[in-house]
Parts: C-alpha cells; structure tokens; sequence
C-alpha cells in the first residue's frame, strides 16, 4: 500500500521511530485467516524483518474455544494487521500546514445505559462467577484536518509513552496509551507494567499531592490492580522458565496530563524458542482491560457491550528480527474512519465495592486526552 507507515512516539527508537514502505501487509480479516497471518509475522520476522502494526481486542476470542462463538460478527478493524519493513526510521513527522480539531468526544452510552450495564456485571461479581470485569463503551467524534496534524495536536495535549500512529489501510488509529502490554528483549526477558486504578488531577499542586495520596492509598485501587497483576503472572507462567515470575513494583503512581494511574510491574524470563503466536495465545488481550477471571469476564463482556472494541483494548507495537518486541495496551486510542468520523472507547474495572456513577464518571475522565483546545 502507498504511503502506509507505522510512526512511534518512541519505540525501538527512543526519540521516535518510523516505520515505512512496507515490503507487504500481513492480515487477518476473518477468523480463518489468523493461523496464516501469524505464521507469517514468524516467517517475516526469522527471515530478517521488522514488523510493526496491532492486534484488535476481537483476536482474542480466537485464541480460546472457550471465546470463539462470542466474536462479534461487526468489526471496522482486521483482527490483526502488520506491515514487513526492512528498518525503521527516526520519525521525521512534518508540521501540519493547518491545524486539526476533534470535536468533543460524545458518550454513545448515557448514564442509564451504563447503569443497566454495570448492574448486571456487579450481579455477577456479587454470585462469585467473577471478580472484575473492564467494562467499556464507545465514543464519538469528528475530525477536521489531516491525520498528521490531528497526532500532533494529541502529542502536544499529552505526552504518551507508547504513542502511535498506524496507517498500514483502512481506518487509521491514533493511540496515546500510557500503558506497556509487554516488553521482550532479545534475551528473552519479558516485563508487563498493568495499570489498574484511576484518580483525576488535582487543581492545585497541593490538591495534586492530595489525589496522589489517596489513590496510593485506596484498598479498592489496590485490590483492583492486585487481581489484574495475578491474571498477569499467571498468563505469564504459561510461556515462562519456572519460577523466573516476579513481581518488583506494586501500586507506583504514574502522573500523566489530565490524570493519575496506578501501575505494578511484573518480570518473567521466557522459554527459548517461544514463539509470537505462543506469546499471544498465552497473554493476549491484556488482563488489564477484561478482568478476573479473563475467559469468563470476556464472556459477559460480549453479552453487554453491543459493539465490537476493534483496536481499542488490543495492542500496538513492533517485533525485531532479533526476538525483541514490544506492544502498548491501546487504550486512549482513536479510530479514524471514513467521512472523518472517530471513534473512541473508554472504561474501567468494575469490582465489588464499585459504583455505577464513579465508575461512568471514571470513564468519562479517561477521554479527556482528546479534548484539544
């Protein structure tokens, strides 16, 4: 495809990387094309290549029989979708020659639908068939502008560690996700950084502090991050050398422009020989964005939440040649479709001791990243 490229804020490339004139496209449309594409993403990457592209949250529900007749039928995003570039770039991202605006993003959920929702994930929790379920609606906006100057407004709003343009055909996704899925050098160490556990910024440095202390604090956050840090390990120790699963950082405060995230870290050594299609098969989707239990939380997930999530809670990121990879969580992430309609999801992780209105509310300040101007 002409022109497709994958632009990192960062990646392999500390100072922001590029990626371009893909060699070919790897997708995966329809179920039946997935077994393919991934043995061609491994086929690429032992021949000497650099991948970079995502996976949507739907890819998910092939990796387990257990999911499979949960696919949602409707999707605007391929399951997976990867171009083979020969190396990437320091991004030279030119300066938009107009500026680009967003409208602001409109919940496709009001409140009462949400609570709807919500009350039937908490009847869940409450009869033990679960214990946290990320429950997430859609967004809508309109774009003016270009693609180009559309990021760079959305860098300029909020710095992002794994912020990312992919524009490999069809829509295009825009993503300023604060979140490492996973990391893995060529050694074979793997390190997860979930985060679980929200607080909005506060007015004033003092109140600022204030906000930080208390989600700190919260033995409902704490809790929260806790189940979703051992669906990680777990996930983990199915491609891991045994007992190399550590965990050496819970509830650190990460401060970003319009909030606060709660985020552990979790380091595993892999098995020599793991393959990409294991990796995925073990870890994929995040924990962080289905709940505890994953299998079943992703089933009542898809009886609740009318509309496919596409990209949105899938991963983004790139693979080396030399067995390095590294994938975002893409939350905080635009989809860019045709007539400039976007599309945005937003949620959280609904617990026991949750509530209907914090929970929308939390969901709501999550958006704020696209509020330009």
């Amino acid at each position: 495809m002409k022109n497709a490229r994958v632009v990192f804020d960062h990646g392999p490339l500390p100072d922001g990387t590029l990626f371009d004139a893909p060699r070919h496209i790897i997708i995966a449309d329809q179920p039946s094309d997935v077994p393919a594409a991934l043995a061609a993403l491994e086929d690429a990457q032992a021949g000497g290549h650099w991948l970079a592209g995502y996976a949507s949250y739907e890819l998910g529900y092939l990796l387990s029989p257990k999911l499979r007749d949960f696919l949602p039928t409707r999707r605007k995003t391929p399951l997976l979708q990867f171009g083979v570039f020969d190396a990437p770039q320091p991004s030279r991202l030119a300066a938009a020659k107009a500026p680009a605006t967003l409208s602001i993003p409109a919940p496709d959920w009001q409140r009462d639908d949400y609570v709807a929702a919500f009350d039937k994930v908490h009847d869940f929790i409450c009869r033990g068939d679960i214990y946290q379920a990320n429950l997430t609606f859609p967004m809508s906006a309109q774009r003016t502008g270009t693609i180009d100057g559309l990021y760079a407004a959305l860098r300029a709003k909020q710095a992002a560690p794994f912020g990312a343009l992919v524009d490999l055909g069809g829509p295009v996704l825009l993503s300023r996700s604060p979140e490492l899925f996973f990391h893995l050098d060529p050694r074979g160490k793997m390190t997860a950084r979930p985060m679980k556990g929200t607080a909005p910024r506060g007015a004033s440095p003092d109140a600022d502090e204030k906000q930080k202390d208390w989600l700190r604090s919260s033995e409902k956050n704490q809790a929260e991050n806790l189940m979703i840090v051992d669906l990680l390990r777990n996930d983990m120790s199915r491609i891991s050398q045994i007992g190399t699963v550590e965990v050496p950082r819970l509830f650190a405060i990460e401060t970003y422009q319009t909030l606060h995230q709660m985020t552990s870290t979790i380091t595993a050594q892999i098995r020599s020989g793991t393959t990409i299609s294991e990796i995925f098969e073990a870890l994929f989707p995040c924990g962080s964005i289905t709940g505890a239990p994953k299998i079943r939380a992703m089933q009542i997930l898809a009886t609740l939440e009318p509309n496919a999530r596409d990209a949105y809670c899938g991963a983004i990121g790139w693979i080396a040649p030399d067995g390095a990879m590294s994938f975002g969580v893409a939350i905080r992430t635009l989809i860019c479709g045709p007539d400039n309609r976007v599309t945005l999801n937003v949620g959280g992780g609904v617990v026991y001791d949750s509530t209907a209105d914090d929970e929308y509310a939390e969901a709501l300040l999550k958006a704020r990243f696209a509020v330009l101007g």
